[in-house]
Order: structure tokens, then sequence, then C-alpha cells
């Protein structure tokens, strides 16, 4: 039985390196300065991501690296796309605002249905003394800048969150 599994770590990694192969990688490049960064898609709803989200913060702060975060909501959760809208609303006021209104997503995951999401975002609003108006979106721009996101973590072969890649500025390699 070992020896069989042990067998299918090379089919694996072939097969995942001929799939790497026929994947768009262009966006997996960290930010402009940067030697290295952590590119993570990620759904707010998805408990992977809550459990993933604050080691992927301390290891950013820990190696002194940029995060570059994509939105990649799932299907299967009805509540994540409108989150990730949330998040991009929050980014507007602030890039850190985005970070900690994730966190705070995230730490609250379980309670979250799509009826009350609005209502933890409004109660992290009051804790941050910030607005949340009526019509988060109302030119649709968050909601296009999440599907733009969607669409390149499927550019890249994403399947599933949270699928977190190390990426270095190198052309090759």
């Amino acid at each position: 039985m070992k020896k069989r599994s042990l067998l299918l770590i090379p089919l694996l990694a072939l097969l995942a390196l001929a799939s790497w192969a026929q994947t768009d990688t262009s966006a997996l490049r960290p930010p402009k300065g940067a030697k290295v960064a952590l590119v993570i898609f990620e759904d707010m709803e998805c408990p992977d991501c809550a459990r993933a989200a604050p080691l992927v913060e301390e290891a950013a702060r820990t190696y002194k690296i940029p995060v570059v975060r994509y939105d990649f909501p799932l299907p299967q959760h009805p509540w994540s796309f409108d989150a990730a809208v949330m998040a991009r609303y929050f980014r507007s006021k602030s890039p850190a605002l985005e970070v900690e209104f994730r966190a705070y997503i995230f730490q609250n995951q379980p309670f979250i249905t799509p009826q009350n999401l609005r209502s933890f975002a409004e109660r992290f609003a009051r804790q941050q003394k910030t607005e949340l108006p009526f019509v988060i979106d109302p030119q649709g721009k968050f909601a296009a800048a999440v599907k733009a996101n969607r669409d390149v973590g499927l550019r890249t072969g994403s399947q599933h969150t949270p699928t977190l890649y190390v990426v270095n500025n190198r052309k090759s390699g």
C-alpha cells in the first residue's frame, strides 16, 4: 500500500505540471517594486480560507512580503460574492480597512447568512467609525472587479479556495 501511494506522487506531480502549462500565469506576479509576494485566491465564505487568513497575514508580516488578494467566490457559497463587493467598498476607503473587514468576516463566518451579512458589515463599519451607504455599489464597479478577479482565477487554473502562490518577479523559473 505504501509503495503504491509513493508511485502516485510522481504521477500527480506530472498532472499538476501539465495543467500548469495550460494556464495563464501572467497575473501571478508581485506588485511593482516587490521581489516576492503571496498571491491568494479566496472566498470569504470558505472555511479553509478563514483558517488560512491569519497564517497568510502572519507570513506577510514575518517575511515582510506583500499579499495580493483575488476574490474567487465559489458558486456554492450564497453570500461570498456580496461580501467580496463589500470588501471592495472598504478598500475604496482604505486598503487597511479592507484587510480588517476580511479578517472580521472570516472570524464571524460561522454566524453569517445571506440574510444577516449586511448587519455584520454595518457593525464593522460602526466599529471603524466609517459609513456603509444604503447602496454599496451603485455603478457596479466593485461587482465588476470581483468578477474580473474570478476570471483571473479561472485563467490561472484555480478550482478551489484558498489557492495560494508564492511568486517572484523573475520572468522564468
